[in-house]
């Protein structure tokens, strides 16, 4: 499995060996990150063993760290393939990151089955190069022969966190782990695993506003934002604003709010559409090709969300959120069109391709 430097990469990964391993639990498993990476803590929180590149992207500025990125790429490569003869995979799989790219592009070489899973609705140049040379691409947005091989393509829909897909009864339970109020409206705020700086400060507007309105909040911030949030919440009375740089526990944070404010990277978005909550999306602008608006406007598209631009969110996000979070019979409907929109069991389908494969191979 090779894939990080996000969640968005890394949970789906994750969540793809948790399937398999249900299926085949004499399976065996090695993740292969990027160094200094966050999939360096969380795959071993997770239970797997992971080792790790020297490789990080290409600066589109001017930057002095792309002198090292020739020698970054030499030196994964070479690492890449001697992982592959040492623990001599059947397959590998690769959900996106700076990684995955070498340890794909060694292994489709040396005979594994290989597979991308390519989350986005515009993948990346990383992923458009290797299509041409892995087993399966499996994808969550149908019209992605634009860029891949069409016969190779497997609609799946994004693997996402295996604790979200059951909420029954966790309202309760994560009210009371979050300290928080049954008889006030909450609101979790998540910027993806690395924050949002956009979506941070456009929040530190709203907190006089949400104290005056008896609103709740679950903030993930991202580690960089956390401190200058966690001393501005000491200025406020109100006991129902947390403020973490990381929910480990989403599904408990999902149960706990009725309304969600977000990025629109793609598995965040699998995310709502499974667990059916009313949001408000703020596209990131720093994505290649806009794909994070592409996104967003799929559920727009369909009513089940409501859409925010990066650069009116300090301006608007108070008054819409008061505005949606007020609004019973919205937030109803909302939420029914965002559910109908989920792909369920998206890891398993993805799990019993690989295992096909290999068995495809291996007679």
């Amino acid at each position: 499995m090779s894939g990080g430097g996000t969640g968005g990469h890394i949970f789906p990964a994750i969540a793809i060996a948790n399937a398999i391993k249900t299926l085949r639990p004499d399976t065996e498993f090695l993740f292969v990150g990027a160094e200094g990476k966050m999939e360096m803590e969380k795959v071993p929180a997770a239970g797997f063993n992971i080792t790790g590149l020297w490789i990080s992207g290409f600066q589109r500025k001017l930057s002095l760290s792309n002198l090292a990125f020739p020698f970054k790429v030499i030196s994964s490569l070479l690492k890449a393939k001697k992982i592959f003869k040492s623990f001599k995979p059947d397959a590998v799989i690769g959900t996106g990151g700076f990684a995955s790219g070498p340890m794909l592009n060694v292994s489709a070489k040396l005979g594994a089955v290989t597979l991308i899973q390519e989350q986005n609705s515009y993948p990346g140049i990383t992923n458009k190069i290797l299509s041409k040379r892995v087993d399966r691409i499996c994808v969550a947005y149908s019209g992605m022969d634009k860029y891949f091989p069409k016969e190779k393509i497997i609609l799946t829909g994004n693997p996402v966190r295996q604790d979200i897909l059951n909420l029954g009864g966790k309202r309760e339970r994560g009210l009371e782990q979050f300290g928080l109020s049954s008889n006030k409206k909450t609101i979790l705020v998540i910027g993806g695993s690395l924050g949002a700086r956009t979506i941070n400060e456009s929040i530190l507007n709203c907190l006089e506003a949400f104290e005056k309105n008896g609103i709740q909040l679950l903030w993930q911030t991202g580690k960089a934002f956390f401190e200058i949030a966690n001393q501005a919440i000491t200025r406020y009375a109100n006991k129902g604003i947390k403020v973490f740089d990381f929910i480990m526990n989403m599904d408990y944070a999902y149960a706990s709010s009725d309304l969600v404010i977000s990025r629109a990277g793609a598995i965040s978005i699998s995310e709502l559409c499974l667990v059916k909550k009313p949001c408000i999306l703020i596209p990131s602008p720093n994505v290649a090709e806009d794909h994070q608006t592409k996104n967003a406007m799929a559920l727009v598209t369909h009513h089940a969300a409501l859409i925010i631009k990066d650069n009116e969110a300090r301006e608007k996000l108070c008054s819409e959120t008061l505005a949606l979070i007020n609004d019973i019979e919205r937030c109803d409907k909302l939420s029914e069109n965002i559910g109908r929109l989920a792909f369920q069991d998206s890891a398993n389908a993805i799990a019993n391709e690989v295992l096909r494969l290999i068995n495809i191979k291996t007679k």
